[in-house]
């Protein structure tokens, strides 16, 4: 046990570190390693928790906090949290000083304008890495769509979107494929 605490606090310390732009940011390699990695969990519950974590109140990280109870019960759940949110919490701080010391810097919007694509890129993997692992099915992979489509280009609030989605598995359509 003392093992497996040691690689969540060492993995989501990374992790931590490398969450430029939010915390979806890092979902690839969060799932990589939990999965692919460790053999913790299969893609498929990997995504359940991500999807857990998603629907519930609170920050959307949160699906931290439910891999290190999935992994090691409480104790997990109390490493991966303070792994996961500590070092990048102290890094925010000291980046901020320096941000609002240097904030008529023209390399500071240099710097901004930059790191936009970035991070976008980095939540579409993120996106792409979910989609991939949960859509099982021609249905599944039209909903995927059919919801991007109308969260991109419609100002539909997403709880809706979730709606619709519980009332589709309600309803009993073939998500498996």
């Amino acid at each position: 046990m003392t093992d497996t605490l040691i690689a969540l606090a060492v993995i989501f310390s990374q992790l931590s570190l490398l969450a430029f732009g939010g915390g979806n940011t890092i979902l690839p390699e969060m799932q990589r390693q939990v999965v692919e990695v460790h053999h913790w969990m299969p893609a498929s519950e990997f995504s359940a928790l991500f999807a857990l974590a998603q629907a519930a109140p609170g920050p959307n990280m949160m699906v931290v906090t439910l891999v290190g109870w999935h992994v090691a019960g409480w104790a997990g759940m109390l490493v991966t949290s303070l792994a996961k949110f500590g070092p990048s919490s102290v890094v925010t701080l000291l980046a901020m000083h320096a941000w609002n010391r240097f904030k008529d810097r023209p390399w500071r919007r240099i710097a901004q304008k930059g790191l936009v694509p970035v991070t976008a890129g980095l939540v579409a993997a993120s996106a792409v890495l979910i989609a991939q692992t949960s859509d099982t099915s021609w249905l599944a992979w039209a909903i995927t769509g059919t919801c991007a489509v109308l969260a991109f280009r419609t100002r539909i609030h997403p709880l809706w979107l979730l709606g619709a989605g519980a009332l589709a598995g309600l309803a009993g359509l073939p998500f498996v494929g």
